[in-house]
């Protein structure tokens, strides 16, 4: 039984700076500004009972990536399998 998501415009996000590293008495440090590289889609489905999980990204989010990652749960997933899955709408 595996549960299924997916969390779509996941913000590609980079520093502008890299941080200070840690010091004696100090926490790491962040600049507050940052650039933006697009968004993403990230598919997951989780296998609770043997704690793995079966994961793609996707530059977009239509029927096509999603048809793409139960593909790909099929091929990851043993054949002798039966298959349920938990999903959302």
């Amino acid at each position: 039984m595996l549960c299924c998501d997916e969390k779509s415009q996941c913000q590609a996000l980079e520093r502008t700076q890299p941080g200070l590293p840690l010091g004696l008495g100090h926490i790491r440090t962040r600049t507050h500004d940052h650039v933006r590289h697009g968004t993403t889609t990230f598919f997951a489905a989780l296998n609770t009972l043997a704690g793995r999980v079966i994961a793609c990204t996707e530059t977009r989010h239509t029927h096509v990536e999603w048809l793409r990652f139960l593909r790909q749960i099929e091929a990851e997933t043993p054949p002798e399998l039966t298959r349920h899955l938990i999903v959302d709408n």
